[in-house]
């Protein structure tokens, strides 16, 4: 439930620009999950998440890549939601738990692979884009090493 919710929340800071816990409280109700004012502060707190100024100048909620206990977070997420990979010539196609896909596609956007060029998440399916076949195989390994460790 916990990395379920925390998975949830980098998936709405993505998605929105949220200043407030109250606001990302109300996203995450909305979403079905029953949560309070408190348990955002903590997995805010768990997450290590940071307010940045967003376009609009207002401050909204947003990850800190290279955080390495962000970056165990990120890996749980990983592990969790991942059901299966395959690909077709560069562009790798990841099924997740429903409704994981959005997290998954963070987490590999956070990873920073140097050959992949962007994802494209649906509810339970992600497509990566990865600069070469080469490459992707090597993404592949890469993945399936964290999701079997």
């Amino acid at each position: 439930m916990k990395v379920g919710r925390q998975a949830k929340i980098i998936e709405l800071i993505g998605r929105y620009d949220i200043e407030t816990q109250e606001e990302l409280c109300a996203k995450l109700n909305a979403e079905g999950y029953d949560v309070t004012q408190a348990t955002v502060s903590r997995d805010i707190r768990a997450l290590k998440l940071t307010k940045v100024t967003g376009n609009d100048g207002r401050a909204v909620y947003k990850t800190v890549p290279g955080n390495t206990d962000f970056s165990q977070k990120y890996l749980n997420i990983l592990k969790n939601g991942f059901i299966s990979m395959d690909m077709a010539q560069n562009i790798l196609v990841i099924k997740t738990v429903t409704g994981m896909a959005m997290a998954v596609a963070t987490t590999i956007d956070a990873m920073a692979f140097k050959d992949v060029l962007g994802c494209i998440a649906g509810d339970d399916t992600i497509m990566v884009a990865v600069r070469t076949v080469d490459a992707c195989l090597e993404v592949m390994k890469k993945i399936r090493d964290i999701v079997d460790d």
